[in-house]
């Protein structure tokens, strides 16, 4: 392919859809053609040659077509040899804008999909729909803490990224599922929308490059956009994370009077992270905006939405008047009114709800109820090891988790590893500790749960007592 050509075909959608190689020098476009072919529509092979020499870097990129037919390219593929006397091959799915690095068959972040489903789902029946696309490590729903009712939002985590996949791409869309982002990569970031610019295209990758989305002027129509002041029926909805034009026009189509809605690209042809979407009434823009701004999707991807001019008059008094009569009823009805949600269309079961509050725990192990803590000056009985994978689990969700068993003293985590401790004034608690809650997952987290080797003074007391 001509490398004037070669960006608009490696625009990263489907995401997850291109391929990163690592091979020996002597690797050709049609080796990997003939080895990957096997595993779908390939739709473009780039090996990166030495500018100077034309000689073959030993990297190359893949383009499928479908994100279940690269990934199962690089789990059959991954350590292979592709001719004799090379050296084994390494596959990743490449990095995009959204990721911070190239990913492989070991990443989780490729195993776990976030859906939208009935409030009438238990988790059985989450696993029951999904687990023809592959084995399901759990299945979660999310609920309401207080009420203990389904939020209408699960997750489901696979074995493999190519059975999410297929399950991204073959399930019903009403269940609109994407990956899930992890809890902890913008858990810091609520507010970083506007406060990093975008980032210019360089290098000979075009989309080995990652930047935030800002609020920004993009093409829409023939003309610019710009972020306006006035409440108009025109939105501009931003996203920190790779979401397509399908997943957010679904989103804001549970809203009435949709016209249209549209990816924002750039001159190459690149997703911007930003969609425009305009309403053809001005009650519809601003139940939505009111609603959808600040809306986890995926949690932990905040979606920011703002008004963009759509290019009516609306500087006469009467047009200043009406705007303000309206957007002020329609406000009253969202913050005021129990009957507003009417104006939200259902989907499978599924009302668009307003900004939801994350749960605290977030699991499918059946959980005893909690316990109070016990005085932190009680003589500790037992201490628990736990290893988190891949990052530890805030103290409050721990304390939450971890007192249900009772006699509870304290949970503390090892700053800048991975492990913490967890004391208890009884062993038996400690025990039941470890039966329930080990290799299992809290809000995403897996925890192996083990007895505590005791502190150098302890086993010398307890030795001497022998």
């Amino acid at each position: 392919m001509d490398e004037s050509n070669r960006a608009s075909s490696y625009l990263d959608e489907p995401p997850n859809s291109r391929l990163f190689l690592v091979t020996s020098k002597s690797i050709t476009e049609e080796i990997i053609r003939e080895h990957f072919t096997a595993f779908g529509e390939i739709q473009d092979i780039w090996v990166v040659k030495d500018k100077q020499t034309k000689e073959s870097k030993g990297v190359s990129f893949v383009k499928f077509a479908k994100s279940s037919q690269a990934c199962t390219a690089m789990e059959e593929m991954h350590g292979r040899c592709l001719a004799e006397g090379t050296k084994p091959i390494k596959v990743f799915i490449a990095q995009s804008r959204s990721s911070g690095s190239h990913r492989d068959v070991e990443d989780e972040e490729l195993t776990r999909i976030f859906v939208m489903i009935p409030k009438a789902f238990t988790e059985e029946d989450l696993k029951d729909t999904f687990k023809a696309y592959g084995d399901i490590e759990y299945a979660i729903i999310i609920r309401n803490k207080t009420t203990g009712e389904s939020k209408g939002l699960g997750y489901v985590r696979f074995h493999k990224p190519s059975q999410a996949a297929k399950a991204i791409e073959n399930c019903d869309k009403t269940f609109r599922a994407i990956l899930a982002e992890p809890r902890t990569k913008n858990a810091s970031a609520d507010n970083d929308y506007v406060s990093n610019p975008r980032s210019e295209h360089s290098g000979n990758d075009p989309g080995s490059n990652s930047y935030s989305f800002a609020h920004e002027s993009s093409s829409y129509a023939s003309g610019d956009t710009w972020s306006s002041d006035v409440i108009t029926r025109c939105l501009l909805v931003s996203s920190r994370v790779a979401v397509t034009q399908e997943q957010i026009c679904g989103l804001f189509d549970l809203i009435p009077g949709m016209d249209f809605c549209e990816m924002q690209r750039d001159q190459y042809g690149f997703s911007k992270g930003q969609v425009v979407a305009r309403y053809n009434n001005l009650g519809s823009a601003v139940y939505a905006k009111e609603k959808l701004n600040g809306f986890e999707y995926p949690p932990g991807n905040r979606l920011s939405v703002s008004y963009i001019d759509d290019g009516e008059d609306r500087t006469s008094p009467v047009g200043k008047m009406a705007m303000q009569l309206v957007a002020a009823q329609m406000m009253s009805m969202v913050w005021n009114s129990p009957s507003g949600a009417q104006l939200m269309k259902t989907s499978a079961g599924y009302t668009a709800p307003p900004v939801p509050q994350k749960a605290r725990v977030q699991t499918d192990v059946a959980l005893p109820p909690q316990k109070k803590l016990v005085a932190s000056d009680s003589v500790v009985k037992e201490r628990l090891f736990v290893i988190f994978n891949p990052s530890p689990l805030p103290v409050d969700v721990l304390e939450d988790v971890f007192c249900r068993f009772g006699s509870l003293m304290e949970v503390y985590l090892v700053p800048g590893r991975n492990v913490g401790y967890i004391k208890y004034a009884d062993r038996k608690p400690a025990h039941d500790a470890i039966a329930l809650l080990h290799g299992k997952v809290i809000n995403g987290i897996k925890m192996k749960v083990m007895l505590a080797d005791p502190p150098k003074e302890e086993s010398h007391k307890r030795q001497r007592t022998y």
